[in-house]
């Protein structure tokens, strides 16, 4: 089992050798000693997010410590959702999507919760964007349209996931854009 050091925003894995294991696992986290890998097969340090440290974790992959302690999955769910603005409704629709089989990875630089990929970075490109929505958030039309333009100027299909904490299940809408 690969060890993770919690720094309060992320989990690092320093040993170069089970950084490369995890990663190729599902192109979990980020290289921190090679930059944009070809293909799963890297030996490298790793960042990963906090919901994929948290579902590593849950899957019995990754040990993660904080100032020397080993943490608990429960410990560690607890300080994510302490630390994290909304991270359960979050880690819902990652965890879904997941299971699902894609490979889902931060999508902060289109804009978005996460870039979802069929086969991975590097060997296909993202083929959704998904914004996480909240039941109780107002959803304005003009941040749609942003959002749309956004995807669309990157070719990307965007997804609002709607997590619901008491039935425990994510509804998708996915928006398919047309010229009237």
């Amino acid at each position: 089992m690969a060890k993770g050091v919690f720094n309060g925003r992320s989990v690092l894995v320093l040993d170069k050798a089970e950084g490369g294991s995890i990663y190729a696992l599902g192109y979990y986290g980020r290289t921190l000693s090679v930059y944009k890998p070809k293909g799963r097969e890297v030996e490298s340090e790793l960042e990963l997010s906090p919901v994929e440290a948290l579902y590593l974790a849950q899957h019995g992959i990754l040990e993660v410590y904080h100032k020397g302690k080993k943490m608990t999955t429960e410990e560690l769910r607890e300080a994510l959702e302490r630390d994290f603005l909304h991270f359960r409704e979050l880690f819902m629709v990652y965890d879904d999507l997941k299971e699902k089989g894609y490979i889902v990875k931060p999508g902060m630089k289109f804009g978005a919760d996460f870039a979802v990929y069929e086969h991975g970075p590097g060997v296909d490109h993202a083929i959704f964007l998904v914004h996480v929505v909240l039941a109780y958030d107002a959803f304005e039309p003009e941040e749609i349209v942003r959002a749309g333009r956004l995807s669309h100027g990157v070719r990307k299909r965007f997804v609002m996931a709607y997590p619901n904490a008491s039935s425990k299940k994510v509804e998708y809408v996915v928006f398919r854009w047309v010229k009237p």
